[in-house]
C-alpha cells in the first residue's frame, strides 16, 4: 500500500522534517486507522458533484436547491436506517467533537443544578466538556470495562445525563451499553421530575459494531465520518425525539434548530455513503481483522514475551492492538518505526502533543512509566498479514537492540 505521511502532530523528540527520512521509503505500513482513515473512492465520487454542479444552498427556494435539499434528506435517511431512527432524529455536525459537545452541553445547560455521569476513559471531547459541569467519573476494571456497580451508585436524583463511550479509541475495549441502559431504565423508574438521558460516543464503533440505537438502549449517539473512510469534519448526532437539547449554534434554524448554518451537503452525503459501506461490510471485515489481530498479538508475545497487551482480550475492537513494551520509551520507538516506514501512535491523536501519560492508561492501572512505554496499533482495510509480520519483526529488532 502506497501512502503519504499524514499531517499530524510531531513529537517534541522527532526530527524537524520527518518526511526527509521517509523520502527513500516507497511502501508505508499505516497502523493508525483509529486516528484517521483514507476517504473511500466511492465516497469521494458521491461527494464531488456537490462542490461544483450541485453546489446550491439547500435552504434556497428554487428548484435546483430543492433537489439538493432532497438529496440531503436522502443522506439523512440512509444514516437513520443504520441507527434504527427517524430521519428527523439525525443531526449532521462538523465531526464527533462537535456532536459530543452538542449532546452534553445541550442537556447540561438546561439543568444548572443537575449532574452528568461518565467514565474515566472517555474521549477528551466528552471528558473536557463534562468537566464544565457537576461531573462524576466512574472507574473501569483493568481490562477497561466500566464498573457497573460504581456506575449505578454514581447516578442520583440530580443526574440528567450518562455518557459512556461505546468502544475505546485508545485500548479498543467495548463497553456493555445494554447493561448500562438497563441501569438507566431502573433509575428512571425511581424518579418523577428530572429526565435521565443516555449518550454514547460511537465514533470508533461504527466500522465493526451494531449501532442500532434502540437495541443499544441509547437516547443519543455520536458518529464521525473521518473514522469510517468518510470525510474529516463530518459527524452525526443521533438525538431521540424524546430528548430536548439547547442548541450551541444559533442562526437560521437548520438541523432541527440544533445546528444553524448552511448545511455542508458534500460532507453529509460522504458520511452517509461511508456509513452505508462500513455497516454493509462490517461482519466480513470484522472477521478478517480478528484474524490479523490474533496474528499480531501471537507474534508479539512469541517474539517479545515481556510485552503486555492492554485492554480486554474478548470485548475488543478487531483492529486494535495496544501494547506496553516495559522499559522502552514510546516516543523514541515511534520515531524508529517511522524511519522504517511504519506509522503507529502513542495514544489518541487528539492529545498527541501532550507530554502527560494517557488518562485512559492511568484509569486501567498502568504506572506512568508503563504508560510512557505503550503504543497503539490500529489496522484497517489495507492492512495485510505481511505488514503485520513486518511490523512485529521490526519491533523485535528495535527493542532487542535497545536492550543490548
Amino acid at each position: 500500500m502506497k501512502s503519504s505521511v499524514p499531517n499530524c502532530n510531531v513529537s517534541r523528540k522527532a526530527p524537524k522534517f520527518p518526511y526527509l527520512i521517509l523520502k527513500s521509503v516507497t511502501k508505508m505500513i499505516y497502523l493508525d486507522y483509529a486516528a484517521a482513515t483514507p476517504v473511500d473512492e466511492r465516497v469521494l465520487e458521491a461527494m464531488l458533484p456537490y462542490y461544483r454542479e450541485r453546489f446550491y444552498n439547500p435552504s434556497a427556494t428554487y428548484l435546483p436547491a430543492e433537489q439538493v435539499a432532497g438529496e440531503l434528506n436522502e443522506a439523512r435517511a440512509k444514516v437513520a436506517h443504520w441507527l434504527g431512527a427517524r430521519p428527523s432524529e439525525v443531526i449532521f455536525t462538523a465531526g464527533g467533537t462537535e456532536a459530543n459537545n452538542l449532546a452534553i452541553q445541550g442537556v447540561m445547560r438546561q439543568f444548572p443544578d443537575g449532574n452528568i455521569v461518565t467514565s474515566a476513559i472517555e474521549h477528551d471531547s466528552v471528558l473536557e466538556t463534562a468537566r464544565r459541569y457537576d461531573c462524576r467519573e466512574v472507574g473501569v476494571k483493568p481490562d477497561g470495562t466500566i464498573d457497573l456497580q460504581a456506575l449505578e451508585a454514581a447516578i442520583d436524583d440530580k443526574t440528567v445525563l450518562v455518557s459512556i463511550i461505546y468502544a475505546s479509541n485508545e485500548i479498543g475495549t467495548i463497553q456493555p451499553l445494554r447493561d448500562v441502559a438497563e441501569i438507566i431504565i431502573k433509575k428512571r423508574a425511581e424518579r418523577s421530575e428530572l429526565p435521565l438521558y443516555f449518550h454514547t460516543d460511537a465514533c470508533q464503533a461504527a466500522n465493526y459494531l451494531d449501532i442500532h440505537a434502540t437495541r443499544l438502549g441509547v437516547d443519543m449517539l455520536t458518529l464521525n465520518g473521518g473514522k469510517i473512510y468518510g470525510p474529516k469534519q463530518s459527524g452525526v448526532l443521533y438525538v431521540s425525539s424524546k430528548v430536548i437539547l439547547e442548541p450551541l449554534i444559533l442562526g437560521g434554524g437548520q438541523e432541527r434548530n440544533l445546528r444553524s448554518g448552511t448545511e455542508n451537503v458534500a460532507q453529509a452525503v460522504g458520511l452517509a455513503a461511508a456509513l452505508d459501506l462500513v455497516q454493509t461490510d462490517r461482519q466480513a471485515e470484522t472477521h478478517r481483522l480478528q484474524r490479523l489481530q490474533a496474528k499480531f498479538i501471537t507474534e508479539l508475545e512469541t517474539k517479545l514475551p515481556e510485552v503486555v497487551i492492554n485492554g480486554s482480550r474478548k470485548k475488543r475492537l478487531p483492529n486494535n492492538v495496544h501494547v506496553t513494551f516495559p522499559g522502552i520509551d514510546n516516543e523514541r520507538l515511534l520515531i524508529q518505526l517511522e524511519e522504517r516506514g511504519i506509522l503507529a501512535a502513542a495514544g489518541s491523536a487528539c492529545s498527541a502533543s501532550s507530554d502527560e501519560p494517557s488518562h485512559v492508561l492511568k484509569a486501567i492501572g498502568l504506572s506512568e512509566a508503563d504508560a510512557q512505554s505503550s503504543l497503539r496499533f490500529t489496522m484497517g482495510r489495507a492492512t495485510t498479514e505481511a505488514e503485520v509480520t513486518t511490523t512485529t519483526e521490526t519491533l523485535k529488532r528495535l527493542i532487542i537492540a535497545t536492550r543490548l
